[in-house]
């Protein structure tokens, strides 16, 4: 195969396990990939033999985007469970989701704030409806403020 454009093989393949066979008895396509980027070699099983490898590839590719998009929400957007099942519903959530994650992106830049943006948005959902200055919310919020060291505490261990 070609592998200046990083495709080092396509193969037609079928499965010869007893219940693989069984369950799937049709040809697969096996395509191997040098990813050029990480130099990885990457390995596609699919169904689909009306498209070039290339493309199957890319297509591939892709969808490692979105579900990297998606792991990004999970672990950074403040998505309990989605309110509708329809697709207008769906992206209407991520969007204001990913909109109050930009503001307050923006907002902790230009107050020069030092809490991460996690901390920010847990303060935000806690003070939601009370009127305070956001210094204020995250100077309240501050663990290390929170509980001063009194001088006359004694202490267990000196060193």
């Amino acid at each position: 195969m070609d592998r200046d454009t990083g495709l080092i093989c396509d193969q037609t393949i079928a499965l010869n396990g007893f219940y693989a066979a069984k369950h799937y008895p049709g040809h697969l396509r096996r395509i191997r990939y040098r990813d050029p980027e990480s130099g990885k070699p990457l390995v596609f099983l699919t169904n689909q033999f009306a498209l070039p490898a290339l493309t199957i590839c890319a297509l591939y590719r892709c969808r490692w985007q979105v579900e990297l998009f998606f792991k990004w929400i999970k672990q950074h957007l403040r998505i309990k469970r989605f309110y509708g099942t329809s697709e207008n519903a769906v992206r209407t959530q991520i969007w204001i989701a990913i909109s109050v994650y930009v503001l307050v992106a923006i907002i902790k830049k230009q107050l020069r704030l030092d809490a991460s943006l996690h901390t920010l948005l847990q303060i935000l959902s806690l003070t939601l409806f009370e009127k305070l200055p956001l210094q204020q919310a995250v100077e309240s919020c501050d663990p290390i403020n929170k509980h001063p060291i009194a001088d006359n505490q004694l202490k267990l261990f000196e060193f």
